[in-house]
Parts: C-alpha cells; structure tokens; sequence
C-alpha cells in the first residue's frame, strides 16, 4: 500500500516504514506524532482512489525522529568586465519523519 501526499507545498509518495526529509516544522518535538490528512492519490493493491483534491476519510500517522541541516548550496553572481562576484552559501533546515501507518476509513 501507498499514498501520494502533499505535505506543505510539496508531493511525496510514502509507504509504511518510510524515513523522509520534510520542510522544518519548528512547533514539532522529537518523539510526536504528526497526521498527515492530505491524500492526494492512495493505492491499497485492491483499489486505487484519487482524491478530488484529497482522498476523503484517510489520513498517515507519522513519528518525527528529528531535526537537522541540509548540504550546503554555493550561490554565486557574478558580472563579467564589471568587478562584480558575490558568493553565498546556504543551508536549508528540515525535519525526518517516519511514515507509522496509512488509514482509511
């Protein structure tokens, strides 16, 4: 069984026993449970139901393991014959969930 979610702003598929990097969520603490009510697609190798915009009656539970820092990305501008070059880098926050259970109803 699988479901496709939207999980602020972004679409993943998950099964039972997933580990996925999300967006930070800052109010979360290690240990919580999160419901996951967004469905956007969901497959239980009998029937497949899409949602119109989400699945009505179905949810996943998901346990947050923790928090930490992404790879680092360079970004870099730069003007060629102006003597212009900047160079930034950036680390972007997330939190790991594990997916513990899809529900339907």
């Amino acid at each position: 069984m699988y479901a496709i979610i939207d999980f602020k702003g972004q679409q993943q598929k998950v099964q039972k026993d997933d580990v996925l990097h999300v967006a930070y969520l800052e109010d979360k603490e290690i240990g919580s449970e999160i419901e996951i009510d967004s469905l956007l697609l969901l497959d239980d190798d009998k029937k497949m139901r899409i949602g119109k915009p989400s699945v009505k009656g179905a949810k996943v539970i998901a346990e947050v393991l923790g928090h930490g820092r992404g790879k680092k990305i360079v970004v870099f501008k730069k003007k060629k014959r102006k003597s212009y070059s900047r160079k930034q880098g950036h680390r972007q926050n997330f939190t790991e969930i594990k997916i513990k259970d899809i529900i339907i109803n």
